[in-house]
């Protein structure tokens, strides 16, 4: 048996309401007990004193590459990449080569995650047989090697008769159904957001209304089939307010933002002089919509923070705007991100940042994570509020640099993660 025992932090966990100066005791990968002036024989100790000690961070959409794309990434790098910004566990979508449409794939990606022994990796099943939208993949034979979720990630699916049957699958399988929205017709071959800057910068726009006007069929036929489902990277105000009445609705419908949907707009775009690293699908929206995304997160519309880490090659970043790849990576920032921009500036509290990124990702996609109960497993991120950093990508884990917060100075950064009980990364 081995034994960890956090001293002296302060140990917050919005799934036992729990805001509380004390140490966590863990025992054989498991939480063992709460409280003052712990004692455990041979223990490893870590002091948390000044720091904040919460259940393991979860980020419900990364894309790891592997199989098919592992000059970009790894599982192991993104699982590394994960482990030092504080997140404990991550789900991977299924845009890899082959698509991850079937038990094979879903079994290589777990075997490669519990070899490398950090992050805890838990596949997304694509939709579709090669994300292709015309025939459903094996939602079943995916569902027994370990998926958690299906998405066509990337491909939206366009068919609403499809959707409706995938729904339906999902349903039966008790999976939640994750959709990219964005009506395909609207505005194929476009490079940014639609509106003042891509008018100035005469690139060729995506108006929000391709994003509304998926979520508000999403949400449609989610009343029909009493599926769940749930909304990716949610970036513009009515998108926001479809989930809103949702909710309100009683329907099973979720969704998650990005930090740099609550970050940045399309101006960043415009100011930056064509940054590739500010090139993302959905693209950076107005102020507006970025304003009503915040609203979001503080009435408990949006139910997560996910990064959808996206790592790509220097060389291909380095196109011509509209001929770029769209994403950036996001594990390694998303931490300091969160505090800096949401907590410090009294968008949310310290406990709803930690609903947001481990207690609500964990109820979603049924992870049995996310808590710091006695007996539960034993997955903790600790985090400094109130350390200052300054983003430097050249010392990232991942095998990409693409993103565009590079030198930003930030308040707030995970100083260790525990998974299973080990320490398996510390600052």
């Amino acid at each position: 048996m081995t034994s960890l025992l956090i001293r002296n932090g302060i140990i917050i966990d919005p799934s036992q309401s729990l805001e509380t100066p004390g140490d966590l005791l863990i025992q054989d990968g498991k939480i063992a007990a709460i409280g003052t002036d712990l004692k455990a024989e041979e223990a490893e100790i870590f002091d948390a004193t000044n720091l904040i000690v919460a259940p393991g961070f979860i980020d419900l959409h990364v894309h790891l590459r592997e199989p098919g794309f592992e000059y970009k990434e790894t599982i192991e790098s993104g699982a590394r990449a994960a482990v030092a910004g504080g997140f404990t566990s991550v789900c991977c979508m299924p845009n890899t080569k082959p698509i991850n449409d079937n038990s094979s794939v879903t079994s290589f990606i777990v075997e490669k995650a519990r070899a490398a022994g950090l992050a805890n990796v838990f596949p997304i099943g694509a939709i579709t047989q090669g994300s292709k939208g015309e025939q459903l993949a094996e939602i079943g034979e995916m569902k027994r090697a370990g998926i958690v979720g299906i998405s066509d990630d990337g491909k939206p699916v366009c068919d609403a008769q499809m959707m409706r049957r995938a729904m339906e699958y999902a349903k039966d399988f008790d999976l939640p159904v994750i959709d990219h929205c964005e009506d395909c017709c609207l505005a194929p071959g476009w490079a940014m957001h639609e509106g003042e800057y891509s008018a100035r910068l005469g690139l060729k726009g995506l108006s929000g209304a391709a994003e509304d006007l998926q979520v508000s069929r999403d949400i449609q036929l989610a009343d029909l089939t009493g599926a769940h489902v749930h909304i990716a990277h949610i970036s513009t105000a009515k998108s926001v307010e479809f989930v809103r009445q949702a909710k309100r609705q009683g329907l099973r419908v979720t969704c998650e933002i990005t930090p740099h949907h609550f970050t940045l707009t399309d101006a960043a775009i415009y100011e930056r002089g064509y940054d590739t690293n500010c090139k993302m699908a959905p693209p950076l929206r107005s102020q507006a919509d970025l304003e009503a995304c915040l609203e979001g997160l503080r009435d408990g519309t949006i139910d997560a923070i996910a990064t959808d880490h996206a790592p790509h090659h220097a060389n291909e970043k380095a196109y011509e705007f509209d001929q770029s790849p769209n994403g950036i990576i996001g594990l390694e920032t998303a931490v300091s991100l969160t505090l800096d921009r949401l907590v410090h500036r009294g968008v949310i509290s310290l406990a709803r940042m930690i609903e947001l990124l481990s207690c609500n990702p964990a109820r979603l996609f049924k992870l049995n994570r996310g808590t710091l109960q006695v007996g539960a497993v034993a997955d903790v991120t600790i985090f400094d509020p109130q350390k200052q950093i300054k983003v430097d990508s050249t010392r990232f884990q991942s095998k990409s640099r693409n993103m565009p917060f590079d030198g930003w100075e930030l308040t707030g950064s995970p100083i260790a993660t525990v998974v299973n009980g080990q320490i398996v990364w510390r600052q």
